[in-house]
């Protein structure tokens, strides 16, 4: 396991003091017994603050697709929880978001500190200029990595015909205290995430430092995600094919439950097992925290989102189990340990592969790069290939298998909104609660999350509008 220690505090207290112009504030303090970064050393550490810099919260997207089980007592006592989770459409989630909320914070918070490196890791000391470069090239990648999750948290899903008409969220690329920043339209963020990218290309290494320290696999898997989310399959399965290149592998979950078959089994052990998935997880492009974070257990499931799961699907039995705790049945999280739950892994390149083939009529390889992940997770006694004879028959399947096999990461949250607003591939949620049937439409306005009000009301220099009105 790869042990990560910041060396620089400058962000110990920013998420307890944080308003909207904190983003840039914190350097006009530095905590007594802490230095004033210089050396290239002082920038890299940064990218090392997993805990800060690393932590991709995305809950409130989590709980709205249902993918997380939320227990009584946490609706109960959070509004906003019970808004989204019961798809209330006349909850005003502005005012019930009225807190502080990691997402957007610790975010800010993590593109901060990543300016700060921009602006300074070129003109650094005690390195070489390759050295510098690739540290900046890293920063830019993660910055644009953090942009496209606030984009596809905060804004509507990019559509090309509304893109330069709507706003996204704030773009803020300076460090400097009180710097001004403009809250950009959709395809003014799109364009300056692959700016980003185009920048930091020639300087990443194709072998990084550690998991979170982003290289070419990395840069070419993050350009296959965005372009898939603007649309454009044949950019997108250009930069899978060259992500795969740099990385192929598939973690082997069969194997993993045959390990572990006898706990796994056992209907009386809840006792968890260590996660796979952590830094040294052999399909990581990138490694970041996800709304769980550090090393922690998994968040259980609902009955319904678990039913939807292949059978013997390996993944999927060795992480949950169904348990019955008072009035509450749900699937239980059966690992402890570190997920990847907020950077990029190789399932996600071959089933964003699959779908730009199926889309290009070519449905063989699309069925082909989706049965290479499936072979790794069905067990034998249930493997079979899915097959089809259309794009729409692929399509089904593509996107069902890619829901589940990243459950609990931003991505079925992007996907559904993409799929909603393209308008072929439209999803529908639906439950039934104490009799009643709820759902929630592929138009439904709850499809954006509203900003957090702190950052309403203390927007620093510069100003926000909603994006929703509820």
């Amino acid at each position: 396991m790869i042990k990560i220690f910041h060396k620089i505090t400058l962000l110990s207290a920013l998420l307890l003091t944080l308003g909207f112009t904190a983003c840039d504030d914190y350097l006009g303090v530095i905590p007594k017994g802490e230095k004033i970064p210089e050396t290239l050393a002082d920038f890299e550490a940064m990218i090392r603050y997993e805990y800060g810099n690393h932590r991709v919260d995305v809950t409130q997207a989590l709980i709205l697709l249902n993918d997380q089980w939320v227990s009584s007592s946490s609706w109960s006592y959070y509004p906003l929880y019970k808004a989204n989770y019961f798809w209330d459409e006349a909850a005003d989630r502005v005012a019930l978001n009225n807190s502080d909320e990691t997402t957007y914070y610790a975010s800010y918070s993590a593109i901060n500190s990543f300016n700060l490196i921009i602006s300074n890791a070129l003109t650094s000391t005690e390195a070489t200029e390759i050295e510098k470069q690739e540290v900046w090239a890293q920063a830019k990648v993660l910055r644009a990595m953090t942009y496209f999750n606030l984009a596809n948290y905060y804004a509507d899903t990019y559509d090309a015909a509304t893109a330069s008409n709507k706003l996204s969220v704030p773009l803020i690329t300076s460090a400097d205290v009180n710097a001004p920043y403009t809250q950009v339209s959709i395809q003014e963020m799109y364009d300056f995430i692959l700016k980003d990218m185009e920048e930091a290309l020639p300087y990443l290494p194709k072998v990084a430092a550690t998991a979170l320290h982003p290289n070419l696999g990395t840069a070419y898997a993050f350009y296959a995600r965005v372009y898939l989310q603007m649309n454009n399959y044949n950019k997108a399965l250009e930069f899978a094919n060259k992500a795969l290149g740099e990385n192929d592998e598939l973690y082997d979950w069969t194997t993993y439950y045959e390990e572990n078959k006898d706990q796994i089994t056992n209907p009386e052990s809840y006792i968890r097992t260590a996660s796979p998935m952590g830094y040294d997880y052999v399909e990581n492009y990138s490694f970041r925290h996800g709304s769980t974070y550090y090393s922690s257990s998994e968040k259980s499931l609902t009955t319904e989102r678990a039913a939807t799961f292949e059978q013997g699907d390996a993944r999927f039995l060795s992480r949950w189990k169904l348990r019955t705790v008072g009035t509450d049945t749900y699937y239980y999280g059966t690992l402890q340990g570190y997920f990847n739950y907020g950077g990029i892994t190789t399932v996600e390149v071959y089933l964003i592969k699959a779908e730009c083939l199926a889309r290009a009529g070519d449905i063989e390889g699309a069925m082909a790069a989706l049965n290479t992940v499936r072979k790794t997770r069905i067990l034998p006694e249930y493997y079979a290939d899915l097959t089809a004879t259309s794009e729409a028959e692929a399509m089904a399947n593509i996107i069902q298998t890619k829901r589940n096999e990243l459950i609990l990461t931003l991505i079925p949250f992007c996907d559904i909104r993409r799929l909603n607003q393209e308008g072929t591939y439209t999803t529908t949620l639906s439950k039934v609660v104490d009799g009643e049937t709820l759902t929630l439409s592929p138009d439904s306005h709850m499809w954006t999350m509203p900003f957090p009000q702190g950052a309403i009301d203390n927007p620093g220099n510069g100003s926000i509008v909603q994006n929703v009105e509820k």
